[in-house]
Order: structure tokens, then sequence, then C-alpha cells
């Protein structure tokens, strides 16, 4: 079943489309930090979109809140980006090697939201359980997000597109990938997966993000071990073709693990 945005899932543990944050006061057509409560929470969007850092000065980023349903400002509100889905053209096409694949129908400016990671957003229990269920060969959808935030503490969303999702589900894994993952608040604190270009992209390119995170990022920031050489038989190869591949695709043994 298509759907442009996440939705609640099967154990009911969350919903996505429950609004708990309060909205801003700011009557102008677009809102400007730092008098919108917002904006102020964490980064602000620029043109195109989100604003990239060349050389991250500090190892962690600042949240991405959008104005909601509840705020006074109007639809037109610059800080008003993710919820407005999907607006580019893009092709979901058969790969030579990768299965299904996406890719640009348009250039696409550097930092540009380009499309949610949508399916239903499960508890963790669920989300392990379903994992178990699945046999090898099956293709595995369920995303796994982990925020560290500055306190030590860690907040977990996990997103399965695999009965419900969008164009997001059909993404590869690159090791020098074109796309970033960020997780953006609208509603509340479930986030939506927005994947934003880390670089420009050309017309006909195919679309890619690091499925360990670890683009953009810090290499601590991913949970991900280096496996013993058992695990290799249950990981799957990487056919991105890139010079720094790893040859497998990320692997994080503790959603496969029993309790």
């Amino acid at each position: 079943q298509y759907s442009p945005e996440s939705v609640a899932g099967a154990d009911g543990e969350l919903d996505p489309s429950e609004v708990t944050f309060p909205g801003c006061p700011c009557r102008s057509s677009s809102c400007l930090a730092p008098e919108c409560p917002c904006l102020s929470r964490g980064q602000n969007y620029s043109s195109p979109g989100l604003r990239l850092a060349e050389q991250p000065e500090q190892p962690f980023s600042r949240p991405v809140f959008e104005c909601n349903s509840l705020c006074c400002c109007g639809e037109g509100c610059q800080n008003r980006l993710v919820q407005r889905g999907l607006r580019l053209r893009l092709q979901v096409f058969r790969t030579p090697r990768k299965g299904w694949g996406v890719r640009a129908l348009e250039p696409i400016p550097r930092g540009s939201f380009v499309c949610e990671y949508a399916g239903e957003v499960l508890g963790f229990a669920e989300a392990r359980r379903r994992i178990l269920a699945q046999a090898p060969e099956e293709p595995n959808y369920i995303l796994a997000v982990r925020e560290h935030l500055h306190d030590g503490r860690v907040m977990e969303t996990f997103v399965d597109p695999t009965r419900v999702g969008n164009v997001g589900r059909f993404l590869n894994h690159s090791c020098e990938p074109n796309l970033l993952m960020v997780p953006v608040r609208v509603d509340s604190m479930v986030p939506k997966l927005a994947l934003f270009a880390a670089a420009a992209i050309s017309a006909g390119e195919e679309l890619s993000y690091d499925y360990s995170g670890r683009f953009c990022n810090f290499p601590e920031a991913s949970r991900e071990h280096k496996p013993q050489k058992e695990e290799n038989s249950l990981r799957k190869p990487c056919y991105c073709g890139s010079r720094t591949c790893a040859s497998f695709l990320p692997w994080d043994s503790s959603l496969f693990s029993t309790p």
C-alpha cells in the first residue's frame, strides 16, 4: 500500500500523526529566528533546503523542527518543507545487480529535500519480532534510526515500509552516497526520516544513502561493529561499486539477536 508519509504500525505503540507539539504564535507569512520557537529549537533551513556544513565543527548536529498544524504562520512558511512531501520527479527502475533502484529525472541542487523514508512506525519489540521472522533471503526494509542525545540518552525510531510505504523503500545503499538522512520533527517527537541531497545530483543519476548512517556523521555515531567471520555468511553483499566499498551492507547484530 502506497503512503506518502509514515503511519502507525500494527502494534499501535506509536502514532506519527498525533500532534503533541505546541504551535508558534508567529503571524508573519514566514517565520524567522530567533522569534519563532520552532526555529529556535534547532537547525534552520536555507535555500534550497537543509544547510549542510562543509566541515562539521562539532561532533553532533542540531535537530530540525518544522512549524506544525497548530502554528499561526501560513502554509507558505519557509520552515515547512518535509511536510509538503515529494516535489521532485523520480523514477523507480530495475538495476543490473541491486534489484529495484530510484533515479532522479531532473537535476537536484545540494541540500534539497528529496523524499521521506515512509512506512509503519514500530516499537522495538515489534521491529525485532518482524526481523527474526524473516528468512535470510528475504529483503529487509526495516530501518532503525538511533539519535544520540548530548546527555547520553539514545532515541530509537523503527520504520517498516514492507507493507505500507513510499518510493523511499526502493533507494539502494552506497558507501559513497549522494543522499543524507536527517530526522525531521513536525507534530511530535516521532520524526520523519527525511532524505536530502548531500551533493548536486544530475538528471538520470541513481539516488542512494548510507544505510549505516555514517555518511556526514562521525564514525562513533554508528553502533555497527566489525563482524566476526561467521557473521559474514548472514550479511548481504554490497554492489554499490564505489572506490571505498565495504563489500557488505551495514550490519548490526543486536537487532537480530534474541532477547
